[in-house]
């Protein structure tokens, strides 16, 4: 039961990453972590999650990476890996030293601000009358700020440091990119390269502490035919959809999930 579960949560998460650049390890995580936690009571979800998530994703940014790479720019993505491989083995830590409901409270905590902060920015943030996301990349007084400043190492930072603990390295990327603006598949490229090199270092440090094990690889090559069928219907919805409106379903999405996780534990102590 728990392997057909998160082969569908692959395809879901796959199709939903291909279609918006992002998404797959902020559903993927906690989804499996519930999943693993529920079928074999007393055993660490999250500790099976993972690397699980890690690889799974690892293959599905290959493949959109693929896709958008005309669009992929190197220096962008460059201080952000570099800052992100410092953040990575913290995370890494985190996982096998935090109890599982600190670990899920966290991750409901960045689920939850991240789906409000979308949200919720629209409709407190006056529309731009003169400046558009290529104006503001090029002299904005907040772009300027952001890039001359700290911002990108510590949006670097914590997506290794979420990246290497929760394989949801996406957030603090995702909120920096809208700062600079970036066009809509320079961004799907950024953050796809940047989630590939995340995640080969997540891959690495969890193969180095003994996390691989005979479950994780199992279920990786059962997932994998799910991957492929959800890059390829996300692709052919991907031509039709209304982006703004699928993600606004998908913040909405997101905040559900990150409420489940709080439910549960709150269930747990009841």
């Amino acid at each position: 039961m728990t392997t057909i579960l998160f082969a569908i949560i692959v395809l879901f998460a796959a199709l939903l990453q291909t279609i918006s650049g992002f998404g797959f390890a902020l559903l993927a995580m906690p989804l499996a972590t519930l999943a693993f936690s529920v079928a074999a009571p007393g055993v660490m979800g999250v500790r099976i999650a993972a690397p699980l998530v890690a690889m799974t994703g690892f293959t599905l940014y290959a493949v959109n990476l693929l896709r958008y790479r005309q669009a992929l720019q190197w220096h962008a993505v460059t201080r952000l890996a570099l800052a992100a491989a410092c953040g990575i083995p913290l995370g890494i830590w985190m996982v096998a030293t935090v109890n599982e409901t600190v670990v899920k409270l966290i991750l409901a905590a960045v689920l939850i601000l991240y789906a409000l902060n979308s949200l919720l920015r629209p409709l407190l943030t006056p529309a731009p009358t003169s400046l558009t996301p290529t104006a503001g990349r090029a002299g904005g007084a907040g772009s300027a700020f952001v890039l001359a400043g700290a911002g990108v190492y510590l949006a670097g930072f914590l997506a290794g440091l979420l990246g290497g603990a929760y394989n949801t390295p996406g957030p603090p990327v995702i909120i920096y990119g809208t700062l600079q603006g970036w066009p809509r598949n320079e961004f799907r490229s950024i953050l796809q390269a940047l989630f590939l090199f995340s995640s080969a270092l997540v891959i690495a440090s969890h193969l180095v502490a003994g996390h691989l094990t005979a479950t994780v690889w199992t279920h990786y090559l059962i997932g994998l035919p799910a991957l492929l069928l959800g890059v390829g219907l996300g692709a052919q919805v991907d031509r039709r959809l209304d982006h703004d409106r699928f993600r606004q379903v998908l913040n909405v999405m997101i905040l559900l999930t990150g409420l489940v996780l709080i439910a549960q534990e709150l269930s747990r102590k009841v």
